[in-house]
């Protein structure tokens, strides 16, 4: 695992997407289409800002997966990670292959069709995020680490709820919804290359937590360590817990 710091979020964010946008070409050069898993949050603004604005993949051949979406949530909302990735990604670059989470269908069936249809090809590269509580898309701690289906239905913790008051999404905690669909740990890490993007001192602890603890699902993206091809970019603030010998690269500006 790499682990790249960078001055802040914005700087963070296109070198994240230089890295993105390199692999997107490289496997649309050799295999004609890319499939890709994509995550929503405000520590992506600046990462699918860049990413959109870079020109240089052909989206057309992109096919993405919706990592995570509240249960009951309609696509109205301004919460809803559907509305998220159509007006930051889908709409931005053309896409015309994506396959989003109906948070307002049924849970079950949605998650059995979604998942077939992820499961149709390998995923090429998984754009994550870490939660304040350590989760990975919605596995909030403990996170259940041994399940193969594809996406699951998971309870949102107190802290992962009021992480999405405190960004702004819902005005208090009693508006955000306490289930969610979640894509499962094992699925995430079929990915053969993950980006981790994860700014902001609000972060500094579950950062320290899943980088240097043990590996645990009381810290579930400690999981990531165990991925053969995963770099993690944080920024000064969100890597300000950590030892020096666990950052790769560190660039002041």
């Amino acid at each position: 695992m790499k682990v790249k710091v960078f001055a802040n979020r914005d700087i963070l964010g296109a070198a994240a997407a230089k890295q993105a946008v390199s692999i997107l070409r490289d496997v649309i050069s050799h295999r004609g289409n890319a499939r890709i898993i994509a995550a929503t949050g405000a520590s992506q603004f600046a990462f699918l800002d860049a990413l959109t604005a870079s020109g240089e993949v052909d989206w057309k051949k992109v096919e993405m997966f919706h990592l995570d979406e509240y249960i009951g949530l309609p696509i109205t909302h301004p919460a809803s990670f559907r509305k998220y990735l159509m007006e930051r990604l889908i709409s931005k670059t053309g896409m015309e292959r994506y396959h989003l989470l109906d948070g307002k269908g049924d849970p079950q069936q949605v998650c059995r069709q979604v998942g077939k249809e992820l499961n149709a090809a390998p995923i090429n590269v998984a754009f994550v995020g870490i939660g304040e509580n350590g989760h990975l898309a919605f596995n909030d701690p403990p996170a259940d680490f041994e399940t193969e289906e594809p996406y699951l239905i998971v309870n949102l913790d107190e802290a992962c709820r009021r992480q999405q008051v405190g960004e702004g999404w819902f005005a208090d905690l009693s508006e955000v919804p306490t289930q969610a669909i979640s894509m499962s740990i094992r699925q995430i890490l079929k990915a053969e290359k993950i980006i981790c993007i994860a700014p902001d001192k609000r972060k500094a602890k579950a950062i320290q937590s899943c980088f240097t603890g043990d590996i645990s699902p009381l810290a579930p993206a400690s999981i990531l360590r165990t991925h053969p091809d995963v770099t993690v970019y944080l920024d000064t603030d969100s890597s300000s817990l950590l030892e020096p010998e666990t950052i790769s690269e560190r660039h002041a500006d």
